[in-house]
């Protein structure tokens, strides 16, 4: 016998209970996520190394650009209504953004094969302040543990203290003897190979330098061009871009946005003045050093052209350099080496910065070929 539905006074149908209506916010939520995740890669894409505000959104960790359309793409699954809405936002923003995301996709090429026996050592390394902090026998031995050939060092000056003084130079060199060692500002080379020229560029257009700045404000590049032997010389440029932000301001603070607008117009003169003089260079090229630019910065855009990244040297699939203390995580590769096609670069790395440092050394192994 079949049962008649009960029904409500008015002679219609009671209302199923909540629990049995369809969820449909958690696939609205998703869909507006993609959507808007979609939207900063793009925007991101079209203004990071244009405009100087984006400068403050570059800090985002590159690998974000990775994650959160994977994360996007799993709550795809998940979801009946607008799955393939968000699929394909996830999607598109994956295309878009991959490649900032600072993923090394070339470490399985292994770097440029095996090292003849003339290859240089080269130990690249912001000192974080040289040795301002009781830190002056750690800073000396990593140093003398790296036992390169070539030293190009970063942050040669003190930020809450005079110095460094004569002595720390003239320790330098008692530490590397028959080495040739060159300052300009707060680079500083180191080199068993003799120097042949010494260059630190000076941009055009620079502003005016804060009171005391001095060299360090001016040079940001020091190239050195190195004496191989049978008539090959490297150029050596080390670098120490000016950082894009302050972390002692937060976005409410009026000072912020003047720091990013000041620290914008130091940087772009130095992009110039590097690209100019790689450009006519005639010799192989080795740059490196502390770019302040992440994978996902656009201003990775104004390097020299005809240089590649040693990262195919690089055994690690996600390298980071920064922070290596002061709390932050390791989310961000701002140190970074470069080499023109006929630098072959047998093995890359990033080393231990032994508490001297938030920078982790780069240590690589390299030739000159035939290209």
């Amino acid at each position: 016998m079949t049962t008649a539905a009960p029904v409500t006074a008015a002679g219609t149908e009671p209302t199923p209970p909540a629990t049995a209506r369809p969820r449909r916010w958690p696939a609205a939520v998703l869909a507006g996520a993609g959507a808007l995740w979609l939207a900063f890669t793009v925007a991101h894409l079209a203004l990071s190394g244009r405009w100087w505000l984006w400068l403050a959104v570059d800090a985002v960790p590159p690998l974000f650009f990775l994650l959160a359309p994977l994360a996007l793409g799993a709550g795809a699954v998940a979801v009946r209504r607008r799955r393939r809405t968000v699929a394909l936002l996830a999607a598109a923003a994956l295309l878009l953004g991959a490649g900032q995301s600072g993923v090394n996709v070339r470490r399985w090429q292994g770097g440029d094969g095996p090292a003849p026996p003339d290859a240089l050592r080269v130990f690249v390394w912001n000192t974080g302040y040289w040795d301002e902090g009781g830190e002056t026998e750690a800073l000396y031995r990593s140093l003398r543990d790296a036992d390169a050939d070539v030293y190009l060092l970063q942050e040669y000056w003190y930020e809450k203290s005079a110095g460094p003084t004569p002595a720390t130079l003239d320790r330098l060199r008692a530490e590397f003897p028959g080495f040739q060692v060159v300052v300009a500002g707060e680079l500083v080379t180191v080199s068993r190979l003799p120097v042949l020229r010494q260059v630190p560029l000076e941009p055009a257009g620079l502003p005016p330098a804060v009171a005391g700045a001095g060299d360090q404000w001016r040079y940001k590049t020091l190239r050195t061009d190195l004496d191989l032997g049978g008539g090959r010389v490297l150029s050596a440029y080390n670098l120490h871009l000016p950082v894009q932000l302050s972390p002692e301001h937060g976005p409410f603070d009026g000072d912020f946005y003047r720091v990013l607008r000041e620290q914008h117009a130091q940087r772009e003169p130095q992009w110039r003045a590097l690209a100019r003089d790689v450009g006519s260079n005639p010799h192989p090229v080795l740059l490196a050093g502390d770019l302040n630019t992440s994978p996902a910065m656009g201003d990775l855009r104004k390097l020299p052209d005809g240089l590649r990244d040693a990262g195919h040297a690089m055994p690690s699939l996600y390298p980071a350099s920064w922070a290596e203390s002061a709390g932050w995580p390791r989310w961000w590769r701002l140190d970074w080496a470069l080499a023109s096609p006929a630098v072959r670069v047998h093995s890359y790395r990033f080393g231990d910065a032994g508490g001297v440092s938030d920078h982790r050394p780069q240590e690589l192994l390299v030739s000159l070929g035939d290209g």
